[in-house]
């Protein structure tokens, strides 16, 4: 499969132990999705579609406060999709994920996944940190590894 190709299994750990940390100070929940390529009935969803399907099939729409932010890749279509639940977006400054994505575009460019990956892992919990910092009763209520199909 070509996520193998890209990512090492020390690099998966690497990405959900980045995201862990991440959410130590912040009650927002950050996954990472690879689909190595679409199922048959998701071939004319655009991509913003796709990623809210998949936001959906992982539960992040559930979170207490609506604070999940998705990073989703599209390997065989080398595309994707940075998208948040409406609790986070009501504060983040308009274009935030727009940028992020621009910066995570830069680095796969030039080979470098794993870090396009974690920086902007970091760059999210930044702008959760800022708006939804970490409750005293908080729960870790998603998983930290990568989710892929």
């Amino acid at each position: 499969m070509l996520f193998k190709k890209l990512l090492s299994k020390a690099d998966t750990g690497l990405i959900a132990t980045k995201i862990a940390n991440v959410e130590r100070v912040t009650s927002g929940e950050v996954r990472v999705s690879i689909l190595h390529r679409r199922a048959w009935n998701e071939r004319n969803l655009s991509l913003i579609d796709l990623a809210l399907k998949e936001f959906k099939r992982l539960g992040m729409e559930k979170t207490r406060d609506r604070t999940g932010v998705l990073v989703m890749l599209i390997m065989s279509e080398r595309k994707f999709q940075i998208i948040a639940d409406e609790g986070i977006n009501s504060k983040v400054a308009p274009g935030t994920w727009e940028r992020l994505a621009s910066e995570m575009s830069g680095h796969f460019r030039l080979g470098n996944y794993v870090y396009g990956i974690c920086d902007t892992i970091d760059s999210v919990g930044r702008e959760l940190q800022e708006h939804f910092p970490r409750h005293h009763d908080d729960r870790d209520e998603l998983p930290n590894e990568i989710s892929e199909r």
